[in-house]
């Protein structure tokens, strides 16, 4: 008999076109659902059948209750090695296999940059204007050339970043709960003494940290109002490190100059978020990791995980957070 696996949130309907699936002929009969199922009773019933599910970053939570009502689901892969929506503990006492995939951070720093520059010369605002028949040129840009490029982790993702704005003239500091002075010198950049330092001190400060108990809501009204008037945040990171009810009064009522967002509580963003809508955000639909390169990563080693799986010698397994 063979097993079903169903792909989920396939928004592009690339999927399959990203990678060569034909290993699995006659053995796994692969579905893709390019919806996003929001309702749980829906995604179940789409999915009830399969044995193995497929999952994108955390687009849809897969949690113990989700877990407990998918009885035939044996094999769980999500793109990456780190998902904090997937309860890995809960997978494995059903008997869940979870398994990962590699993620390059060339795409997300490459991203970064796309709002960082957008923001510096109002990209979002002059495009607009042509567009919608607006005034021909209504902003002036901000030199990126010796401002303050301020890094919150300086991990891979950071790291890059760090170069990309000593190319650009900046001056690069960085700061995390566990840099040193060392770790930061093999960067080029100087560490920042605090979090508050760091924020007073940035004309950007861009956001590069993981998700986790102790930086939830990192940044909250007092690291903002430390912030510049003139200073952007970007974040393409995860959208729990920053307090959403304070960044949106920072941005209306103008204690930062602006914002670029990639990530966000909800996702995909409701279609009445002011997040939308503010003149001072550039937004983007969460497309840090999107690029042919990471989603032939993705899913041409989805397609490994289940052969090794089928094999009997799973490979990249995930484990419970410790």
């Amino acid at each position: 008999m063979r097993l079903r696996c169903a792909i989920l949130d396939d928004y592009q309907g690339v999927a399959l076109s990203s990678a060569d699936w034909s290993p699995l002929d006659g053995r796994v009969e692969v579905r893709v659902l390019r919806e996003h199922l929001t309702d749980r009773d829906a995604l179940v019933a789409a999915v009830e059948d399969c044995e193995i599910l497929v999952v994108m970053r955390e687009r849809t939570p897969v949690d113990a209750e989700l877990l407990g009502r998918l009885p035939r689901l044996r094999l769980l892969i999500t793109s990456g090695m780190r998902n904090a929506s997937i309860d890995v503990a809960a997978a494995r006492a059903r008997g869940v296999t979870a398994c990962g995939t590699d993620s390059s951070a060339v795409p997300p720093t490459e991203l970064t940059w796309a709002l960082i520059l957008g923001l510096a010369r109002q990209v979002h605002v002059e495009s607009r204007a042509m567009r919608d028949g607006g005034p021909w040129q209504s902003t002036v840009g901000t030199d990126l050339a010796g401002r303050t490029l301020g890094l919150v982790g300086l991990g891979k993702i950071g790291g890059r970043m760090a170069r990309i704005g000593l190319a650009f003239g900046m001056d690069v500091i960085a700061w995390s709960p566990n840099l040193t002075d060392e770790r930061a010198a093999e960067h080029g950049v100087r560490r920042a003494g605090s979090l508050r330092e760091l924020l007073g001190a940035g004309d950007v400060v861009s956001l590069h940290l993981v998700l986790s108990d102790r930086t939830r809501g990192l940044i909250g009204e007092p690291e903002l109002r430390a912030m510049r008037p003139h200073a952007y945040l970007v974040n393409t990171s995860r959208a729990g490190l920053v307090d959403g009810a304070a960044l949106l009064r920072a941005l209306r009522e103008g204690w930062i100059a602006g914002a670029g967002l990639d990530v966000y509580e909800t996702e995909p963003l409701p279609a009445d978020d002011p997040l939308r809508t503010l003149p001072n955000v550039l937004a983007l639909p969460h497309l840090g990791y999107v690029t042919e390169a990471n989603y032939a990563r993705y899913f041409g080693q989805a397609v490994e995980d289940i052969e090794a799986f089928l094999a009997g010698a799973p490979v990249r397994e995930l484990r419970p957070p410790s």
